[in-house]
């Protein structure tokens, strides 16, 4: 099978008529493919060709025929998960692909900016917490597979990317994205199941990056600069980061890949255009429901952590995380991990990538796998009441409500009709823990409340199973 060594490569493959039987990169040896599952394979051949393809579990073989541009496609129905290596085989009359040591079970694609890109190894005066453990204890034999996207933005929508598959080996798991390999382990720890992650990230990178062109277009006209594909040139600075540039070199060929869900990572470049990310948000989550063919496809997400961006107490963070939070409502089939608990006032990649990845596994493994015992959800601010010189906040959180009860608590403002704000402290109602309380002495009549609407802050409220409560306002001004 033919590999890609650089993007002229990649570009020209994508237009050229193959001369044999070939497979994009992401369909590769070391791959998880998804269990109970019809798994979508793909590739090109002669214009007419008829392509066989063989499966070592099962003894019949399938077959489809290319179009008249060469390219097929197969649908092929996967057993439960199995931890034997198993192999696939392409032929079409002239040529054989042959992939081995293939396992079957859950399957992810991650993507987003420089947090999800973060591998276990690190960055220069940036660690990865628990990094050296990680890796020393990485074992070949562990049934977790891990395939990196290389950076690549285009002009053009390509059909292939470069892309591997490695091993549970240490050297494999020092250059994973940290987050994808700790959602991998724990879904692998307690689904007992081999997992494959998918990460096509990138950091620097805003969301339109990762959106088509032809979405923006539509549905963001005259908001998003587009002149790039009209002067065929890349801006001179942070040229990564142009629209739909990611989307075409990284995301758009690995989308075809049937996948479980999906978990995402991004926002910091877009945080100073919290109202307007509220829209390409859900604009993005459709593309990517559409385009994998699965209209339910799940959608898993982070906060952006808390960080100074040089002055730790202005609000544009918190604006932002509120919105985030707000997302979770008009996104189907969407969940969003909290991070304001592993934030770092200095740096703006936090070391604790385990306690994120964790969250949006224990997600995962709550509304896709059965483990409904456990409220793994972030607390959102449900509705605001103002009444007896105090604020009511109502919380959309598991039975059990918030914490920590019978105590003060500390992290909150209140502001009457001058929108001057005070701090304030709540207190979890004992009669219904989905309720605080919120009051400041400096506020006899509070007409808003915030919570934690800063760059930087630390929680101080969380759910009865530990997740921190989101930031929350219920003002617009």
């Amino acid at each position: 099978m033919k590999r890609l060594i650089n993007t002229a490569v990649i570009a020209a493959l994508a237009v050229m008529t193959a001369e044999a039987v070939e497979i994009p990169e992401v369909i590769g040896d070391n791959m998880v493919l998804q269990q109970h599952a019809d798994a979508r394979l793909w590739g090109w051949s002669k214009p007419g060709a008829t392509v066989e393809v063989k499966v070592s579990w099962n003894k019949d073989s399938q077959k489809t025929k290319a179009d008249s541009k060469g390219n097929w496609s197969i649908y092929i129905p996967t057993p439960g998960a199995s931890f034997e290596g198993q192999t696939i085989t392409f032929r079409d009359g002239e040529s054989t692909v042959t992939l081995r040591n293939i396992l079957i079970g859950e399957v992810w694609l991650c993507s987003g900016q420089s947090n999800m890109e973060m591998p276990i190894i690190g960055w220069p005066g940036q660690p990865v917490k628990n990094a050296t453990e990680t890796i020393i204890l990485a074992n070949s034999d562990v049934p977790i597979r891990h395939c990196y996207v290389k950076r690549t933005k285009s002009f053009e929508k390509q059909e292939r990317c470069e892309a591997i598959w490695n091993i549970n080996d240490a050297e494999g798991v020092a250059r994973a994205s940290a987050v994808a390999y700790f959602f991998a382990k724990r879904l692998n720890d307690v689904l007992k199941v081999p997992v494959g992650v998918i990460n096509a990230s990138w950091g620097g990178t805003a969301i339109e990056g990762w959106m088509s062109k032809d979405v923006l277009e539509q549905d963001f006209a005259g908001e998003i600069d587009m002149s790039a594909y009209t002067t065929r040139q890349w801006p001179k600075e942070n040229n990564h980061t142009a629209p739909a540039s990611l989307y075409n070199g990284m995301l758009h060929p690995v989308l075809p890949f049937t996948i479980r869900g999906f978990i995402w990572y991004q926002g910091e470049n877009n945080r100073d255009r919290w109202e307007q990310y509220s829209r390409l948000q859900p604009a993005f989550v459709r593309m990517l429901r559409e385009e994998n063919g699965n209209a339910d496809l799940p959608f898993y997400y982070t906060q952006i952590a808390p960080y100074s961006y040089g002055n730790p107490s202005a609000p544009e963070s918190g604006y932002f995380m509120w919105m985030q939070a707000q997302n979770q409502r008009e996104i189907p089939n969407s969940a969003m991990a909290a991070t304001i608990d592993t934030g770092e006032l200095n740096c703006i990649h936090p070391s604790d990538k385990e306690t994120t990845a964790n969250r949006l596994a224990n997600i995962a493994l709550v509304r896709d796998y059965g483990y409904n015992t456990v409220d793994a959800c972030t607390p959102i601010a449900e509705s605001f009441s103002f009444e007896d010189g105090m604020a009511k906040v109502t919380f959309s959180v598991g039975a059990n409500g918030m914490s920590p009860i019978f105590t003060d608590i500390p992290g909150f403002e209140l502001a009457g009709e001058d929108k001057v704000f005070y701090p304030a402290t709540a207190r979890v109602d004992e009669n219904d823990c989905k309720v605080i309380r919120v009051r400041s002495d400096k506020v006899s009549k509070p007409v808003a409340v915030r919570y934690a609407i800063k760059n930087y802050s630390e929680p101080t409220l969380f759910s009865c199973f530990g997740v921190p409560a989101s930031p929350f306002r219920s003002d617009n001004w």
